[in-house]
């Protein structure tokens, strides 16, 4: 495992970053490749449950992938999330059960250039230092990160193969994920699945919605994972996220 900090000039920034890579021989084309936002948060996860069931593949059906974190500093970490996760707008509306807490946030919109960060930035200097199969590239985000995977995948779609989205804050200024629903093209090259909390309330609405109204892609689940909240959901689903993947990759 390595770790390393970028400096961004997308979004005058500095990103740390850490990436596992399974001890296993190198597969011909490479290595499935995984992107997980909030690093800080889900790394070690999403790298213990590669690291732990890669060991007995065609039981856990868990393939040996790189896995990449994408961490903000930890000061200021919850604020800037508001800022490389969400979608410029002109205007931004908050529901109620917000409670007034997007009043401190005083930056918004900043997603098309996080988005710039990972494609011109970061995965230059990951393809350069390890094996990858560009083929097979996931982005994996939970809550407003995995608002932004959606973002990704319905505006950025070619970037990755996959995307794994938990718990999206599909409410996020007035539902706008809805509506780009409305305006975009089906996606038949990529593979979607996304995954809730049975004790998430709306939240597990919002995604029963977003699902049904998600366009033909190549591969498109939905799991809402049994008496999981908002923040057991994460551990307690990533194995069941990446064996989608192993699905989609055979």
């Amino acid at each position: 495992m390595s770790n390393f900090t970028i400096d961004s000039k997308n979004t005058n920034y500095q990103y740390d970053i850490s990436v596992y890579v399974p001890n296993m021989e190198t597969p011909k084309e490479g290595f499935p490749i995984i992107y997980v936002l909030d690093g800080r948060s889900y790394f070690d996860f999403a790298k213990q449950t590669i690291n732990l069931q890669v060991r007995n593949s065609p039981k856990t059906k868990i393939e040996g992938a790189i896995v990449v974190g994408i961490g903000h500093q930890e000061n200021g970490e919850s604020l800037r999330r508001f800022l490389d996760f969400t979608a410029p707008a002109s205007d931004y509306h908050f529901p109620e059960h917000t409670k007034g807490k997007w009043v401190e946030i005083n930056e918004l919109g900043g997603a098309e250039n996080f988005s710039r960060f990972i494609e011109e930035e970061l995965k230059p200097v990951i393809e350069a230092r390890y094996p990858i199969n560009k083929n097979k590239q996931t982005l994996y985000g939970h809550s407003l990160s995995g608002y932004f995977v959606l973002w990704s995948y319905l505006t950025k779609n070619k970037c990755f193969q996959a995307y794994l989205a938990v718990s999206p804050s599909l409410w996020w200024n007035d539902e706008e994920l809805f509506q780009y629903l409305e305006n975009e093209d089906v996606k038949e090259n990529c593979s979607v699945f996304i995954i809730a909390g049975e004790q998430e309330g709306f939240m597990v609405t919002d995604a029963i919605r977003f699902y049904d109204k998600l366009p033909t892609c190549e591969t498109k689940q939905l799991y809402i994972a049994p008496e999981e909240n908002h923040a057991s959901v994460v551990p307690t689903t990533m194995s069941r996220a990446f064996r989608f993947l192993t699905e989609i990759n055979k």
